[in-house]
């Protein structure tokens, strides 16, 4: 019980003895927090930020729209986060709704499922430094990190990873701007915006090699 023990704090809570207002109040206020958790303890961080380094290196300004990316980013989440989920629910969810497993022990128990996900996608580096950070240097086993150590540790491993990604994306549509503007400065065209030539190119090149296709499956395979 220690991470559940160590999230609700020393004294712990009980939501039984709590009035039914209060307990409205306090489901509305973590209800809040919900949507930013989900997306810093998913895979959710990583495949927006693919996806967005995917559209700016085709310039296409606002096309395909942030609506479009972030429900694809959504979706790929959930596909990515399938096994993670359902091992959740086979071995919290389910025992806890029926009956086999008492509710502290279901969170405890998903929370361990969970943070061994968020562990094998962070890097040593990046939770060494959290670790030393907090001040905790008598842990023997990655396993033992608390969760609250382990959720920054992930998201800066996270960026990193989405960056190196969106730079391999970027560099064929590089390459295409520096040919398109070498050709307009030997035809003496220097006042000619590069970007106006190079961006029928680009979208050719991005559709002919598939690439929202090739762009998923890298996403996805960098979980596998």
């Amino acid at each position: 019980m220690g991470e559940l023990h160590q999230l609700l704090g020393p004294n712990g809570l009980d939501f039984q003895n709590l009035s039914p207002p209060v307990q409205l109040a306090l489901a509305l206020g973590l209800s809040v927090l919900l949507p930013a958790a989900l997306m810093t303890t998913t895979c959710f961080t990583r495949v927006v930020i693919v996806l967005a380094f995917a559209r700016q290196a085709l310039a296409t300004q606002n096309i395909p729209p942030n609506l479009v990316l972030t429900g694809l980013a959504l979706f790929l989440t959930l596909y990515i986060m399938q096994p993670t989920l359902q091992e959740i629910d086979q071995a919290a969810l389910q025992p806890y709704l029926n009956q086999q497993l008492p509710g502290p022990a279901a969170i405890q128990k998903g929370l361990d499922i969970h943070k061994r996900f968020l562990l094998r996608h962070t890097r040593q580096r990046d939770l060494a430094l959290f670790l030393h950070l907090s001040g905790q240097h008598t842990l023997e086993e990655p396993e033992q990190t608390p969760i609250l150590t382990v959720i920054p540790a992930f998201v800066i491993s996270e960026l990193k990873t989405a960056f190196i990604m969106g730079f391999c994306i970027y560099l064929p549509f590089l390459m295409v701007d520096l040919v398109v503007s070498s050709v307009l400065t030997s035809m003496g065209m220097v006042m000619m915006p590069p970007v106006t030539i190079s961006a029928p190119f680009k979208i050719l090149l991005f559709v002919l090699a598939d690439g929202w296709h090739w762009v998923s499956y890298a996403v996805a395979a960098s979980y596998a």
